[in-house]
């Protein structure tokens, strides 16, 4: 089953892994793996509260693409009943709770799109829809459930702990949330769990829920969260900050966009979390030749995402776009979502001096939006996530969405 040590697959499994819970479970379970010809079972949650599947996610998806690729099963949950109940992790006030045609039809895209980073033949991985067990517990079933934990327990966590201080609403569903997650681990048999490192407590209830149940219990893997576009907090669909793996409706394209306009600061941990590329090769580029590296980066997620032919296609239209490419460094504007105008905009950002300049500009074809450009100046922007401004090879901005 395994071509490489056990010491080697632990070095190899642990690039992009911020804490495992323990790596000395995860050698005996490797070694048994090895010795019994037994697959282990690789579970990864995920909640279809939007319809795309984000760099963000792929992080930990890359690293159950290296258990499968050493012979191991990827167990996909999809949360189609934990979505209902909304994930609080890293939340500071309740997250809406979508209907259930928007989970349905949300998750429907989730099962399509992580076939672009595992594999998806049966002997490699199974789906499965958390609702199928969680949406027949009885009312007894979710009492029994919650006297696993106290308050103070629950509490514990730091987004928890926080709204409590700042005197924020934490509902009651919510503190039901983790231990949802958690039975999912008891239910499917999972030997491992991964999770962002936001994740850390309700991956350790599964853990504890198995060995309450007379299970071995599962190891647990963090990753480190990928920042987003906005360079500040981590990618996230509900902030609007995140790159697509699809990316619609900019394709290939609009990914290589988005990467380009990443702070460089992010370069490093981008490659290390995304790629295979070695530490010493990126980080020597990122230092000597930063906008090689951005480009080098933006190409390799492409084609691994997509394939070369995009890549080639979306490395020269960007150039074309932008002559030269969008600095790293560029001031931040904030627009309201659907509402500002592009011409009180380029005013605004300070990119032109008066509203017959910006039209003059957008009659010549002068501005360009994401490397797009924009021919009509009464269009409104409705900004979902940060996108480049930018007017002929000079002048750059970064608008944010607000409220």
């Amino acid at each position: 089953m395994h071509q490489i040590s056990i010491d080697d697959q632990i070095r190899l499994l642990s690039r992009r892994c911020e804490r495992i819970i323990s790596e000395a479970e995860l050698k005996a379970k490797l070694e048994k793996s090895a010795r019994t010809g037994k697959p282990l079972r690789v579970k990864l949650g995920m909640d279809p509260t939007a319809p795309d599947v984000t760099l963000g996610h792929c992080v930990p998806l890359k690293v159950v693409r290296q258990f499968q690729d050493l012979g191991h099963k990827a167990v996909l949950i999809i949360g189609d009943y934990t979505a209902r109940v909304g994930d609080p992790t890293g939340r500071n006030q309740t997250r809406k709770v979508l209907s259930g045609q928007e989970i349905d039809a949300n998750a429907k895209t989730y099962v399509a799109q992580v076939g672009k980073i595992l594999r998806t033949d049966p002997e490699h991985l199974e789906v499965r829809y958390n609702g199928e067990w969680l949406g027949k517990m009885g009312l007894v079933d979710i009492i029994r459930l919650a006297a696993r934990k106290s308050v103070a327990q629950v509490l514990a966590r730091e987004d928890f702990a926080k709204r409590y201080a700042e005197g924020v609403d934490i509902r009651l569903h919510e503190i039901l949330y983790p231990l949802l997650q958690g039975w999912d681990s008891v239910v499917i048999d999972a030997d491992i769990e991964m999770g962002g490192s936001d994740q850390l407590f309700n991956n350790l209830v599964g853990r504890e829920f198995q060995k309450e149940e007379g299970k071995e219990g599962q190891c647990v893997f963090v990753t480190p969260l990928l920042v987003g576009t906005d360079g500040v907090k981590k990618m996230s669909k509900s902030l609007g900050n995140y790159v697509g793996v699809t990316d619609p409706p900019g394709g290939p394209e609009g990914m290589f966009g988005k990467i380009m306009s990443l702070p460089d600061g992010l370069m490093e941990s981008y490659y290390r979390l995304l790629t295979d590329v070695p530490e010493e090769d990126y980080r020597t580029m990122i230092a000597e030749r930063p906008r090689d590296a951005k480009v080098r980066l933006a190409r390799i997620i492409i084609e691994w995402l997509h394939d070369k032919g995009s890549a080639d296609r979306a490395e020269a239209d960007f150039k074309a776009a932008t002559h030269g490419g969008v600095p790293s460094d560029i001031p931040h504007y904030p627009v309201s979502v659907g509402k500002d105008g592009i011409v009180p905009v380029l005013i605004g950002t300070g990119i032109v001096q008066s509203s017959s300049e910006a039209h003059r500009k957008i009659r010549e074809g002068a501005v360009r939006l994401n490397g797009n450009k924009i021919t009509d100046p009464k269009l409104r922007l409705g900004l979902k996530e940060p996108a480049v401004l930018q007017m002929g090879s000079k002048k750059f901005v970064r608008l944010i969405p607000a409220e």
